[in-house]
C-alpha cells in the first residue's frame, strides 16, 4: 500500500512539474539555454520522470511477469543463461533456504566470490527475504575479511572457493581451525553459518547449491510476508570503504538508493527506449560500479547483461562482445586500454557496441578518442561518483560535445543537486574550484554504527561531501580538478595509504613510511612509498611482507628509501606534505610525461 500511495503521489507531482516546465524541457538545445545562466557552481538535475518507488524484490516479480522468457544474465564462463523466470525462481529458492537457516530480516549475508551467477543469486536472495547483503572484496586476506564480518555482524557467508592463488576455505580456516567439525569461532563471534559455492563439499559449511534447494512451504510463505513488510527505505547493502583513517566503514545504503541509480543511469544510455540492449559488464560485482549499474541497472530496464569471466580479462571481454553482440560495454579505464591493446583486438568484432561507461578512476583524454576511433563505439559515457552516492552522482549525456566527454564528469543525474562550495562552505562563482558536494535520493544511509563518521560527511542539510575539488561550467557540467583526500585510485581500485602505512609501520626495519599516488599510463596511477629505514631492507622484502597482509592491489609498485640525511617534507606543524612528496617521487622514478590523472 505504501508503494502503490509512494508513486501516485510522485507520479501526480511529476506529471504537474512536467506540464509547469513542458516548454523549457521540449528540446536539449532549449536546456541547453537553461543551463548556460548558470552563475553559481550549483545545479539541480530535476526530472519529469518520477523516482522509482519499488524495492529490489518488486522487479524481479515485475520482470519475471511481465518478461518472462527475456534473457537477463549471461555468464559465458560459467555457460549459464538465464531468463527473468529463471532468476525469480532461483532467486526465491536461494531467499527461502536463507530463511530455513534462520535469518531474520535486517540480519547480514556476507557474499565473497568473483562474478559469478551465485553472486547475484545471493544478492537479490538476500534482498527479497530482508536480508542486508555485504559485499566483501574477493582480494580480501584473512584478516581483512575478519575485520569486515565483525564490523557488521555477519551472521551467513557465501564463499566462492578462491580467485586466482587465493584459496578462501583456507583461509577460513585460519580464522576458525575448528571449521571443519562444525566448532564456532571466537575471532568470528557472530558468524554461524558458511555457504560455499561449486560442487565440492567442504567439511564444516554447506553448498549454495544445497540451500537452494532446501526451503519448505512454510519458508516460501514466510519469505511472501516479508516481501509485503520490505520497505524501499531499508537498508539493502553495505558496502566497505575507507577514510583517510584506512580503517574500514561500512557505507549502507537503502534500496531507493541503489534501485534509482540503477534505473536513472541506464536512462542515460536510453535503455529504457532501446529494444536490444546487452551490457557487457567486466567490472568487480562486488563494487557498485559492477553491481548497481550492471545488474540493477539490467534488472530495473528488463534488459540482458554480460558478465565475461569471474575477474577482468580482456580476452574474455573481447570474446563475450563478439559473440553475445552486446550494445553497451562498461569499465574502468584500465579495461578499455587492455583490450584495445590486447594483440588480437583485431580478431573480434565489436560493431553491435552503441555506447560505453568510462568510470571509476580518471578517464585519459586520447583513451576516450581511441575507444571510439578503434573500438567503434559512437557514444562513450563518463560517470562520476562514490560508493556514499549509490555510486553515480554525475554521467554525461548521448550526443555530448566531444569535449565534455573528455574533460568533464558530465551533469548532475537526474534528482540530484550538486554545488561547489569553498572552505566556509559557501557556494562559488562558475569556474572556481572548490569541494564538490551532491544531494538527492543517492545519498547514503550512513556509516554502519559509525554516528561520529557519518555526521562527518553528510551536513545538517543532507548535502554527502565528496573531498573532491572540481569546477562546474555555466552549463552545469564538472570536471575534477583534484582530491583533497589521499585515496590513490588505481586502476579502479581505492587504496588508502593510511592503511598501506600502517602495515609498514608493522615491519621491524621501517622507521617512518609514507604512501603517495604515482602517475600509471595504464592504471592511472601506482602506488609509491616512502621509506626511512631503521636498518638495511630490500624492497622485495617490504613487498613480500605486504602481500601477506594486504590485497595485492594495495601493494605498493615503488619504494624509496630515504638517504641518511634526507627529510620528509613538512609543514610548520610537523605534517608532512604529501603532494611534495609526489613530486619527488616522479622525479626519482623518472615518471615526467607519464599521462595519470587529470592529464586532461
Amino acid at each position: 500500500m505504501w508503494i502503490r500511495s509512494y508513486r501516485v503521489f510522485n507520479h501526480v507531482c511529476s506529471w504537474r512539474m512536467a506540464r509547469l516546465h513542458a516548454k523549457n524541457l521540449s528540446s536539449l538545445s532549449q536546456q541547453e539555454s537553461i543551463r548556460s545562466k548558470l552563475k553559481k557552481s550549483y545545479v539541480n538535475g530535476a526530472s519529469a520522470t518520477p523516482l522509482v518507488g519499488h524495492t529490489i524484490g518488486d522487479l524481479i516479480d515485475m520482470q519475471a511477469e511481465q518478461k518472462p522468457d527475456q534473457e537477463a544474465f549471461v555468464f559465458p564462463a560459467q555457460n549459464i543463461r538465464k531468463s527473468y523466470g529463471d532468476l525469480k525462481q532461483d532467486v526465491d529458492g536461494f531467499a527461502a533456504g536463507l530463511l530455513k537457516l534462520g535469518m531474520q530480516p535486517r540480519d547480514r549475508v556476507g557474499i565473497w566470490s568473483p562474478n559469478a551467477y551465485e553472486w547475484v543469486v545471493c544478492a537479490f536472495g538476500a534482498a527479497k527475504a530482508g536480508l542486508v547483503l555485504v559485499l566483501v572484496n574477493p582480494g580480501y586476506k584473512s584478516h581483512e575479511l575478519e575485520y569486515c564480518l565483525n564490523k557488521v555482524q555477519v551472521k551467513t557467508l557465501v564463499a566462492a572457493e578462491g580467485m586466482k592463488s587465493l584459496n578462501y576455505y583456507q583461509m577460513l580456516t585460519e580464522l576458525n581451525q575448528g571449521l571443519a567439525k562444525g566448532t564456532k569461532s571466537n575471532r568470528t563471534p557472530h558468524l554461524e553459518h558458511i555457504v560455499m559455492t561449486g560442487q565440492k563439499v567442504y567439511p564444516g559449511t554447506l553448498r549454495f547449491e544445497d540451500v537452494g534447494s532446501s526451503g519448505n512451504k512454510e519458508n516460501y510463505a514466510k519469505l511472501e510476508q516479508i516481501a509485503e513488510l520490505v520497505q524501499f527505505d531499508d537498508p539493502a547493502n553495505i558496502q566497505f570503504t575507507s577514510g583517510t583513517t584506512g580503517n574500514p566503514k561500512g557505507a549502507t545504503l537503502t534500496h531507493h538508493n541503489i534501485v534509482n541509480n540503477g534505473y536513472f543511469g541506464g536512462r542515460r544510455f536510453n535503455f529504457h527506449q532501446e529494444k536490444d540492449t546487452r551490457i557487457c559488464c567486466p567490472v568487480p560485482l562486488y563494487h557498485c560500479f559492477g553491481w548497481v549499474l550492471g545488474s540493477l541497472c539490467a534488472l530495473s530496464h528488463g534488459v540482458c547483461i554480460v558478465y565475461p569471466e569471474g575477474k577482468f580479462d580482456a580476452e574474455a571481454t573481447l570474446k563475450a562482445i563478439h559473440n553475445e553482440k552486446c550494445t553497451t560495454i562498461y569499465g574502468v579505464p584500465t579495461m578499455f586500454s587492455d583490450m584495445l591493446y590486447h594483440p588480437d583486438f583485431h580478431k573480434f568484432d565489436t560493431s553491435s557496441l552503441r555506447s560505453g561507461l568510462m568510470s571509476g578512476a580518471p578517464c585519459p583524454v586520447e583513451l576516450v578518442k581511441k575507444v571510439r576511433d578503434k573500438m567503434k563505439v559512437k557514444n562513450i559515457l563518463v560517470g562520476y561518483g562514490m560508493t556514499e552516492t549509490s555510486p553515480l552522482s554525475h554521467v554525461s549525456f548521448l550526443g555530448d560535445p566531444a569535449e565534455y566527454v573528455t574533460s568533464t564528469v558530465g551533469r548532475a543525474m537526474d534528482h540530484v543537486e550538486t554545488k561547489i562550495v569553498d572552505a566556509g562552505g559557501r557556494v562559488v562563482p562558475i569556474g572556481t574550484p572548490g569541494e564538490i558536494l551532491t544531494r538527492g535520493y543517492n545519498t547514503f544511509l550512513g556509516y554502519w554504527e559509525e554516528e561520529q563518521k557519518t555526521k562527518e560527511a553528510v551536513t545538517e542539510t543532507g548535502w554527502n561531501k565528496s573531498g573532491d575539488i572540481g569546477v562546474m561550467n555555466e552549463n552545469g557540467y564538472v570536471r575534477i580538478v583534484g582530491r583533497s583526500k589521499d585515496v590513490i585510485i588505481r586502476g579502479g581500485e581505492n587504496v588508502y595509504p593510511a592503511e598501506v602505512e600502517s602495515c609498514l609501520h608493522h615491519h621491524p626495519s621501517v622507521v617512518e613510511a609514507y604512501v603517495v599516488g604515482v602517475p600509471d599510463d595504464r592504471l592511472g596511477e601506482e602506488t609509491c612509498a616512502w621509506i626511512r629505514p631503521r636498518k638495511e631492507v630490500t624492497e622485495k622484502e617490504l613487498k613480500d611482507f605486504c602481500g601477506a597482509e594486504l590485497a595485492s592491489f594495495k601493494v605498493p609498485r615503488y619504494f624509496v628509501f630515504l638517504e641518511p640525511d634526507e627529510a620528509f617534507p613538512l609543514t610548520v606543524t610537523g605534517k608532512v606534505q604529501k603532494f611534495i612528496l609526489r613530486e619527488k617521487s616522479i622525479t626519482r622514478l623518472k615518471l615526467d610525461g607519464v599521462q595519470g590523472p587529470f592529464a586532461a
